[in-house]
């Protein structure tokens, strides 16, 4: 079992290594999502533990993103930042507070922008270029 325990962490471990900037970002917000999703069910279900440590990793991901954020890159760069730091004071409010309410009022925020960069990812594959006006 140790065995196949190895063999998915190094699998894991070369799928980062060799995915695209693009992959990585959907990636980071396929996880952010998923541990907002278990740690909301986590504190309606009373598992204390378990919710926190989802909502500390969450929180790890929300700062990656903030500080892999190009603010020179766009002009909606510096309202993302803005997004990313007060969802994470609000998932460190809902930790402090044992409030799946505040959870899930993350994963509103945190959902659109994850489709967001999954279909600005599926543009850059298929080869179109992306467009930053609305």
């Amino acid at each position: 079992m140790a065995n196949l325990q190895l063999l998915r962490e190094r699998y894991v471990q070369d799928a980062i290594e060799t995915a695209s900037p693009a992959r990585l970002l959907t990636m980071l917000f396929d996880r952010l999502c998923l541990d907002l999703e278990i740690a909301e069910q986590a504190l309606r279900d009373h598992e204390l533990a378990t919710a926190s440590d989802r909502l500390v990793h969450a929180q790890d991901i929300v700062i990656e993103l903030q500080s892999s954020l190009d603010a020179t890159a766009w002009a909606g760069a510096a309202q993302l930042a803005q997004l990313y730091a007060f969802v994470f004071r609000r998932m460190i409010d809902a930790n402090v507070a044992k409030d799946p309410v505040v959870v899930a009022e993350c994963r509103r925020i945190v959902e659109p922008l994850r489709e967001t960069w999954h279909a600005a990812a599926r543009l850059q594959h298929a080869g179109q270029p992306l467009s930053t006006s609305a």
